[in-house]
């Protein structure tokens, strides 16, 4: 392809799956201005070394440029910083943060209807995995984080339970005792078979928020905090962390899909 021949548009998206013998990167992605709407696509890269750093999970802005015999990205950048455990954490940190496919250490914690949960019970099963606290005021943090869940519960209903489950847990757990998680997640539309609404001790919240790097202290009477969003594969393993909540529901829920596929 010669460059005048080519064009080129520009994008944002979600990193499924990073293939680099093949120097493919899959990206649930949003419309492409004046070239495709919304969708799952597998992008060729021009350069191999594009792919070096990414994982999925990652959000990037990418260049696609697209000729008469195919097309390829020749940009690709992350958005999304990784994790940074700030030094002012509301408990010291006791566990370092995971990287993908590393295998998540097993914890228990207790659920919204006061069973306790833990990961080794859930191997074989896909874990989707978020942070919040019932008290957040703002409508884009925690409330979106538990919206996007509601939306892949209902994505995913037949397989809720059976083969993929949804841990929600609190960094207030003071607060956010069993009964209060209770009436949350009935108040969200969220109180569905194999979804958790946990809490724990403080030092065993720290623990696993630790592991996804989620951070938290206190603030003028609230809690300020970080997004993160971590998938566990069917072995137990970390699959992505994708951060903050610039990421679209559908986006989220093509990372589901193709865990479970797998």
């Amino acid at each position: 392809m010669t460059g005048c021949a080519l064009k080129r548009y520009s994008g944002h998206g979600l990193v499924l799956e990073v293939n680099r013998p093949d120097r493919t990167v899959v990206v649930s992605h949003d419309q492409i201005p004046g070239y495709m709407e919304a969708m799952v696509m597998p992008f060729q890269v021009g350069d191999p070394r594009l792919l070096a750093q990414l994982k999925p999970g990652d959000r990037v802005r990418f260049r696609l440029a697209v000729g008469k015999k195919g097309s390829y990205l020749d940009r690709v950048a992350v958005e999304s910083a990784a994790p940074v455990a700030p030094a002012d954490w509301q408990t010291p940190v006791t566990s370092r943060i995971l990287v993908p496919g590393e295998p998540v250490p097993n914890f228990e914690l207790t659920d919204q209807t006061g069973r306790r949960v833990s990961i080794s019970q859930l191997r074989g099963r896909v874990i989707a995995v978020n942070f919040i606290y019932t008290r957040c005021p703002l409508p884009d943090y925690c409330p979106r984080m538990t919206g996007t869940f509601v939306a892949l519960s209902s994505r995913f209903a037949a397989s809720l339970e059976r083969d993929l489950v949804l841990l929600s847990i609190s960094f207030d757990p003071q607060y956010d005792t069993s009964e209060v998680l209770n009436r949350y997640a009935a108040a969200s539309g969220a109180n569905r078979r194999g979804w958790h609404f946990l809490t724990g001790t403080k030092e065993d919240v720290s623990r696993v928020c630790g592991f996804f790097g989620l951070g938290y202290w206190p603030d003028e009477g609230a809690i300020t905090h970080n997004l993160q969003t971590g998938l566990i594969d069917r072995d137990g393993r970390l699959a992505a962390t994708v951060e903050g909540n610039e990421y679209s529901a559908t986006q989220l829920g093509d990372l589901v899909a193709l865990l479970l596929q797998k």
